[in-house]
């Protein structure tokens, strides 16, 4: 016979973990019809000599949900070996949605997820108000990679209780609905659900996200409608304190797993020098619940970010800072930061700090006064220093005399190599929260299987290619139900990345574009390595570059 495409003379590493092994792949109608010694023909051969054949990537932590009414490329994801992605985490999403409420559930993404009103607001199509309907708009517009969905519980509190959702738990007949909705989403296809308990997890008026105010009866409904179905898994935001579970949260999670009967993985498991032993303190609190199905989620990239305060996200964990999203207006917000009340509270709450304690990780990035010019590439303690000011005073006055334009760059939290070879050996932990389409104009760790891919393995070898490449396939599809996702084995769905592994990599440093609707900035971080991307059979990126395939799936659990 002859096939679509044939991968010759490549080292395949099928995403079980198993090892390497030479051989050649072949693809027809869609899905990967042999594997080992090719001898018919194909439309089209790629000679992969000297580069390595994987199952695509699978990312379990995204938040894409607005941006693939825009970019069906899903981009940069696209560029990094993925091959599909989940979305709809941390409980935060717009669907359902009714036409009357679109403005709140915009304003939820606003605050949670750094994502500009005006590019929600020019971009998101709105051909839904159900969340079937929603996943169906999605596989309409064809998209370049294989899409896949977590009902966040947010929108659907919202749906059905309306502003009280931002209030008060639902009552019982409330809860029978919102249950069956999710219930009705997950025969859809939806691969679960997601909440939060984060306090910076802010929503529409500054008010906590509706789903922080579901009670425990609430969420036994909801899990139970994925035990009934045998199928699923939960994700939550969980860590008051990012690194550092506490016991309540502990028994949180034990009842998510008891109720749902599935796999729940939380976050966020980030390594801190600040708390040194806070991740070991963590899974050794949580080692009963990880026995039971939990997984703590984890990146495998220092973690850096841009920011300027008039998307203050970095400092939404503090108490204080819940007047500046109570009111997103420019002018409002400069006003609290003049205000001594603010600021005095704000050193209150450093005190006990949840989100960083140290000035100087944050650094001044970019001015546009000029006058300021000379404080760019230092951090905030040495501008202080010069100053002769409280670190406070002299960030924040520095932030009013640049007219909230200031932009700094904050370096946080997996930054110790010993650490973090711990966390990446360990099999328990979910190697994710890229957060793909996320705080775009702060950050992109969207390219981290890349950055795993060329820091991890290739230079400081601290895991195997063939574990590494585990961790970005068959471990993520298995923890969400995707099970002909995240191998390579005959039959299955040809979801294929082929790259170099001399140059396989990326930077944590992002890159800026202006390609968002409306031509808003956002921060991308860009791949090295990856030679070719196949999903469902079709070439969607070779060398360098998106063709124009559309083969992706909504991929349905």
């Amino acid at each position: 016979m002859t096939y679509d495409l044939v991968i010759k003379n490549g080292t395949v590493v099928d995403g079980t973990g198993a090892a390497r092994y030479q051989a050649d792949v072949a693809i027809a109608d869609g899905k990967v019809a042999e594997i080992g010694k090719v001898t018919e023909g194909a439309k089209r051969t790629i000679d992969a000599h000297g580069l390595i054949v994987t199952p695509g990537f699978v990312d379990p932590h995204t938040h894409y949900d607005a941006q693939i009414c825009w970019d069906g490329a899903v981009t940069p994801s696209s560029w990094h070996g993925v091959t599909s992605v989940v979305m709809g985490n941390c409980g935060v999403g717009i669907a359902p949605c009714k036409p009357e409420t679109r403005e709140i559930a915009m304003k939820d993404l606003v605050n949670v997820e750094g994502i500009p009103f005006d590019v929600l607001n020019k971009g998101i199509t709105w051909d839904w108000e159900t969340f079937p309907q929603f996943m169906d708009a999605a596989a309409a517009r064809r998209p370049s990679l294989n899409l896949a969905f977590i009902a966040p519980l947010t929108p659907f509190r919202h749906y059905v209780m309306g502003d009280a959702s931002m209030e008060r738990a639902a009552n019982a007949e409330e809860t029978h609905k919102i249950a069956t909705l999710i219930g009705e989403a997950m025969d859809a296809g939806a691969l679960g659900f997601s909440s939060t308990t984060l306090n910076q997890h802010l929503g529409f008026e500054g008010k906590p996200l509706a789903c922080r105010n579901a009670s425990r009866e609430e969420l036994k409904a909801y899990a139970n409608q994925l035990k009934k179905r045998g199928k699923g898994a939960i994700e939550i935001a969980l860590t008051r304190q990012v690194g550092v579970l506490e016991s309540d949260q502990a028994e949180l999670l034990d009842f998510l797993l008891t109720e749902s009967g599935r796999p729940v993985t939380f976050i966020a498991l980030f390594d801190r020098d600040d708390i040194p032993d806070a991740v070991r303190n963590t899974l050794r609190l949580v080692a009963p619940q990880i026995a039971k199905g939990a997984r703590p989620q984890t990146s495998p990239l220092p973690l850096t970010r841009e920011c300027t305060m008039e998307n203050p996200f970095a400092f939404a964990a503090f108490p204080s800072w819940k007047r500046v999203f109570a009111d997103t207006d420019k002018e409002a917000q400069k006003k609290v930061y003049a205000d001594p009340a603010f600021r005095n509270a704000f050193r209150h709450d450093l005190k006990n700090p949840t989100g960083f304690s140290d000035w100087r990780r944050i650094v001044v990035h970019d001015v546009k006064n000029q006058a300021l010019k000379q404080l760019e590439r230092k951090s905030i303690a040495e501008v202080a220093t010069l100053q002769g000011k409280d670190a406070v005073d002299a960030f924040l006055d520095l932030v009013l005399a640049d007219n909230l334009n200031v932009e700094f760059t904050i370096s946080s939290w997996n930054t110790r190599e010993d650490r973090m070879r711990e966390l990446l050996n360990d099999k328990s932990i979910l190697m994710a929260l890229g957060d793909g389409g996320a705080h775009v104009d702060m950050l992109c760790d969207a390219g981290y299987p890349t950055y795993l891919l060329g820091n991890w393995v290739r230079e400081k070898q601290a895991i195997t290619l063939e574990e590494g490449v585990r961790k970005l396939t068959s471990d993520p599809a298995d923890l969400f139900g995707l099970k002909d996702r995240g191998r390579l084995a005959k039959g299955v769905p040809a979801d294929v990345a082929i790259f170099d592994p001399a140059a396989i990599g990326s930077s944590n440093h992002g890159e800026r574009r202006f390609d968002l609707p409306g031509g808003a900035k956002r921060i991308v971080m860009p791949s090295r390595g990856v030679e070719f991307t196949v999903v469902n059979g079709a070439i969607t990126w070779e060398q360098g570059k998106l063709t124009d395939a559309k083969a992706g799936k909504v991929l349905r659990g």
